[in-house]
């Protein structure tokens, strides 16, 4: 299967201003190496056959019909690749000259689109040679009449999801885009062929626009630049190309390197994104104006992606933006409590305190809260309820965290009260099954709740959104709480965001919370509902449900690209390649999917708690699913 993925790249050949030959040939080698590379769509730099600086040489009719002739070359050189060629030439028609955009396939131009929007300011002055291009028109090329028209699409006929339009340059750069059309008439990619000259910080805003235009378009935008062949009598080109997708820069060439820059597109991911995008309107009809060009090109299965896979997509890779991450989320986590703290006038915060992550993470936002409230730090009652799996390290921990943020602490063993319970109930604590493991986490809300009842206060709930995904969580017991601050947090980033926490302790001189939050961290996960061995935790989480790493990778494309399970299996496999074998990603992919369909009634009767991230599992916040739902035609769509 392809996977909807489509491999594209964007070249800046050395060129040589007016020198068509010379461009000519580089051209035709960069479009080799992409087709050998099995890349399907090539797009080239602004009149690049030409070189863009060539000035008022653009007058000369020698220029012009060398640049068709070459145009014609570059399509009979390149007749048995299976490629679609994009690039840019001056063309002469009706008395009029254009700044045009070629597009070839097999031997044939498919199409030429003129550039839309002329700059004449500040160092341009294209309006001195050229003119905006018609909206539907046909031009002669090579004995050949083709269509000639800003409002052309060419779409391939063995992958529908492929639409390509073209906009040249400055089209970008204007309030009303012309891609904007474009996307709105099918389009789900986007060539720019483009001579932007380099000046300080335009590198930055020229990749903010192509990233937001194809967050905007929600597809593909492609931008060939022009570079360092070209004149610098005045100005200076980088070559600066971009391969971005929904907002995501997937590939970017350095400046002044220049070069073929190949990354691969899902077109299946931009079809789902759209068709999840209720305000993105793309109509079903052929849009009045608008041509559809056609044509032909084989689907190639990638054994390896050329695109860069995240094993932790909730988890940014820059330290300065996961800093900036974290900080972020801790704000909106502290004011969505901050928030019902005042609206209930809760006198106190309860959080029960396990020594681990989650609780660890509600604790540091319930404390922010009380800060942001003004309110004093011992109005929150941080309780620790040790029982038959608790160890001395997490319950130290514990109580050290509890004293360090100033809150007030309480010790309430729960051995005797459930116990107790067991008598009741006719149940024998050796038998260490479901119900041993469920009435102490029940124990321990019950626990909470009265004691916030007691307090007039809410307790802070402190499961997260891994857990809520797996159903990792005691029905009506650490399932249950009266607001939720960690409920779209995946326990990947909650690491990270204690982590955080203690870097800021540390530059703060609070040597002393920074040492319990960096043991804390590197405590193995447990319920620690099982009896230890030796002092030490007998249950941990992933040796049961799996790596967490794994699931939230499995959660993020499952929920939020709404990937189908062969696809997310074959992400997963290439994303932990040097950490999972493919039958070990594949064996933990199917419990994902068991589980996650199994356990929706947990889902259904969430606690309040703030949506955080793209992802989310509340019914009234992001997802909606029946509780009955079988999972037989995802798990069917994996192998044996």
């Amino acid at each position: 299967m392809n996977d909807g993925y489509f491999r594209v790249g964007v070249a800046t050949p050395d060129v040589r201003v007016a020198d068509i030959p010379f461009n000519l040939d580089r051209t035709i080698e960069a479009c080799q190496q992409a087709a050998k590379s099995g890349a399907g769509l090539v797009v080239f730099p602004e009149l690049g056959l030409t070189g863009y600086t060539c000035s008022d040489l653009f007058l000369s009719k020698r220029l012009l019909e060398q640049a068709q002739a070459a145009l014609a070359d570059l399509a009979g050189t390149t007749a048995a690749l299976d490629l679609v060629i994009i690039v840019g030439l001056p063309l002469a028609h009706g008395g009029r000259l254009y700044n045009v955009a070629a597009v070839l396939a097999h031997g044939s131009v498919l199409g030429i689109v003129p550039k839309t929007n002329i700059p004449n300011y500040a160092e341009f002055y294209e309006a001195r040679h050229f003119s905006p291009g018609p909206e539907n028109a046909s031009v002669m090329i090579a004995g050949r009449e083709v269509p000639f028209g800003t409002n052309l699409i060419f779409a391939c006929e063995q992958l529908p999801a492929l639409k390509i339009a073209v906009e040249i340059c400055e089209d970008l750069w204007v309030p009303a885009p012309p891609s904007t059309r474009h996307a709105t008439a099918g389009a789900t990619v986007i060539a720019n062929l483009s001579a932007s000259d380099e000046i300080i910080g335009k590198a930055d805003y020229r990749r903010l626009l192509a990233r937001s235009m194809s967050g905007r378009l929600i597809g593909g935008y492609l931008y060939a630049d022009a570079g360092t062949g070209e004149s610098t009598t005045d100005l200076v080109f980088a070559g600066h190309n971009l391969i971005c997708e929904n907002g995501r820069l997937l590939k970017e060439s350095e400046l002044f390197a220049g070069g073929l820059l190949l990354s691969d597109l899902d077109l299946d991911l931009i079809e789902a994104e759209r068709r999840r995008t209720s305000t993105f309107t793309v109509t079903s009809q052929p849009v009045a104006g608008y041509r559809t060009v056609w044509f032909s090109l084989p689907i190639r299965r990638y054994e390896r992606l050329m695109r860069e896979i995240s094993p932790h997509p909730f988890v940014p890779q820059s330290k300065m933006d996961l800093a900036e991450r974290c900080e972020e989320i801790l704000s909106i986590q502290t004011n969505g409590l901050k928030k019902r703290l005042a609206h209930t006038r809760a006198k106190t915060a309860v959080v029960g305190l396990s020594g681990g992550l989650d609780s660890t993470l509600a604790l540091l936002v319930t404390a922010r809260a009380f800060q942001a409230l003004q309110q004093p730090l011992s109005s929150l009652i941080a309780i620790t309820m040790p029982g038959f799996g608790t160890t001395d390290r997490t319950y130290g921990n514990a109580l050290s965290l509890a004293r360090s943020i100033g809150a007030e602490l309480r010790e309430i063993p729960i051995t005797e009260s459930v116990l107790l319970h067991f008598r009741d109930i006719g149940h024998d604590p050796d038998k260490h099954d479901v119900t041993y493991e469920n009435a102490q986490a029940r124990e321990r809300t019950q626990i909470l709740m009265d004691i916030a009842n007691q307090s007039g206060g809410l307790v802070i709930g402190t499961g997260d959104l891994s857990e809520l995904a797996l159903g990792w969580a005691t029905y009506n017991g650490d399932h249950m709480s009266m607001y939720g601050v960690n409920s779209s947090i995946p326990k990947t980033l909650v690491r990270h965001l204690v982590r955080h926490v203690a870097a800021q302790a540390l530059l703060q001189g609070d040597t002393s919370l920074h040492q319990i939050l960096s043991d804390i961290l590197d405590t193995p996960v447990s319920p620690e509902l099982l009896p230890p061995k030796n002092g030490e935790i007998s249950q941990q989480t992933e040796a049961i449900v799996g790596p967490y790493e794994l699931h939230d990778f499995f959660l993020y494309h499952f929920v939020r690209h709404g990937l189908p399970p062969r696809k997310i299996l074959r992400l997963a496999t290439q994303a932990f390649e040097s950490s999972y074998d493919p039958d070990v990603v594949l064996r933990w992919l199917k419990i994902f999917l068991r589980r996650f369909f199994t356990q929706q009634f947990k889902r259904s009767c969430l606690p309040d708690g703030p949506k955080v991230g793209s992802v989310a599992l509340s019914p009234r916040g992001d997802w909606r699913m029946p509780s009955d739902a079988h999972a037989d035609i995802w798990l069917a769509d994996l192998p044996e």
